[in-house]
């Protein structure tokens, strides 16, 4: 017999349980006696732990863990009004008293007035209808990389 001439079936065949003591698998046909998993339909989700809390929603509970979610800081469309200069950016908004730091992730949001004044905006995030409203008012609005970030996240890469 050679190894090319090997006639594999695709699936494995399963094992037939339940057929008799002789079998090695009758009468409970390897599933023990009571209990959950002895039922049939019985399937356990990934992670499951028999009600104990899986350990994936333990561990941010531990003490040391870290949250690496950046928060964002909101500025709003009435609030760019009083702002001087053409083009608005994370620099502007941080010397203005609008944001914490030049290098926090800001969202441009629509609230807090009207926005009549024509500006540039270059912000890494913005809701939809704070661009619209922006771009009504005669201006634009350009997503840009976080200060001191060089990935700008907006469009995903399939590898």
């Amino acid at each position: 017999m050679k190894y090319n001439e090997l006639k594999v079936s695709a699936a494995k065949s399963s094992k037939r349980v339940g057929r008799g003591i002789a079998s090695g698998k009758g009468k409970t046909a390897g599933r023990g006696t009571k209990g959950q998993g002895s039922r049939t339909g019985f399937t356990k989700r990934p992670g499951f732990e028999g009600g104990q809390n899986p350990i994936m929603q333990v561990l941010p509970k531990l003490r040391g863990f870290t949250n690496l979610h950046i928060k964002s800081e909101e500025v709003y469309t009435g609030q760019l009004e009083v702002l001087s200069g053409q083009v608005i950016d994370a620099t502007l908004l941080c010397q203005s008293g609008l944001i914490s730091s030049p290098f926090v992730k800001v969202k441009l949001l629509v609230g807090k007035g009207e926005l009549t004044k024509k500006v540039n905006v270059k912000l890494p995030a913005a809701s939809g209808n704070a661009i619209t409203i922006v771009q009504e008012a005669g201006g634009s609005f350009e997503v840009t990389a976080r200060l001191g970030h060089p990935v700008t996240r907006t469009a995903k890469k399939n590898k």
